[in-house]
């Protein structure tokens, strides 16, 4: 179903704080794990207008990650304002692929491409992408939604 015109990026605005940093003040590494964690939260009930906690506590459905290839082109420090947006980049039977990207002051800081697969938690396996997810992905990627 062809509805809306492709958004094709999420995109949030994250102020980097103490917590996030290493004493030298910058980014350390696993700290991106957890805002780009919080990326895909937000995009979930904000963009597909799927509450993530109810989609996990009622609906009993995961999306681990099982797949991440990072590059950190330029460091991150305290104070600073980080974009992060994420696009679909590819969607199969169970799992789905998303691209991230931080900026802050134009300049690229992160790039990430990230494979999720959708779980039932009750069993621990992969299930087939609930068709409401699936029809929201293509609002985020150009390609998708001109094959809907």
């Amino acid at each position: 179903m062809k509805s809306e015109i492709p958004i094709s990026m999420f995109e949030r605005e994250v102020l980097i704080r103490f917590s996030h940093c290493d004493p030298g003040g910058i980014v350390f590494y696993p700290q991106y794990f957890v805002l780009m964690n919080g990326l895909v939260e937000d995009w979930f009930t904000e963009g597909l207008n799927i509450n993530f906690a109810d989609f996990v506590r009622y609906r009993r459905v995961g999306i681990p990650t099982v797949r991440m290839n990072c590059t950190f082109s330029r460091p991150s420090y305290i104070g600073d304002r980080l974009t992060l947006g994420l696009s679909v980049t590819k969607v199969g039977n169970s799992s789905f692929h998303l691209e991230v990207k931080g900026a802050s002051n134009g300049e690229l800081r992160l790039r990430a491409e990230q494979a999720l697969v959708t779980i039932c938690l009750d069993k621990m396996k992969s299930i087939d992408l609930p068709s409401d997810l699936r029809e929201g992905f293509s609002r985020f990627s150009l390609a998708l939604a001109q094959n809907s």
